[in-house]
């Protein structure tokens, strides 16, 4: 199983709704000993997950699911693979972040469905 390599470490940004990485993390795709690390650095800023504030009640934009929004960020802002790639593996790290199955393909979904908006 895909894994982090170290605890999210954030800090508040004025705006309230924005954080930013105190300390940089990694995520390994695929399985714990990939090749293939995608490493957010620390100052990345984040809004986590872009859930509409309307649901919020339901699914708040912070939650187990976290680490695997900030990667998800990180990989929609610098376009390192392609976006259906960046949303596959935000499935797979919200699941590694213990995420419910069922709420990471829901919110997955989401990004399929409503993230070309934040991809470009």
């Amino acid at each position: 199983m895909s894994s982090f390599t170290s605890p999210l470490i954030v800090s508040p940004m004025p705006d309230g709704r924005t954080w930013k990485l105190v300390k940089s993390f990694s995520y390994h795709v695929g399985s714990r000993n990939s090749r293939t690390v995608i490493k957010v650095p620390k100052g990345f800023v984040t809004d986590f997950a872009s859930v509409p504030q309307f649901l919020w009640w339901w699914m708040p934009y912070w939650g187990k699911y976290g680490k695997g929004a900030i990667v998800h960020d990180y990989l929609y802002q610098h376009h390192i693979y392609s976006r259906a790639m960046a949303d596959a593996i935000f499935k797979e790290a919200m699941v590694a972040g213990k995420t419910p199955k069922w709420k990471a393909r829901l919110m997955y979904f989401g990004v399929r469905i409503g993230g070309w908006l934040a991809w470009h």
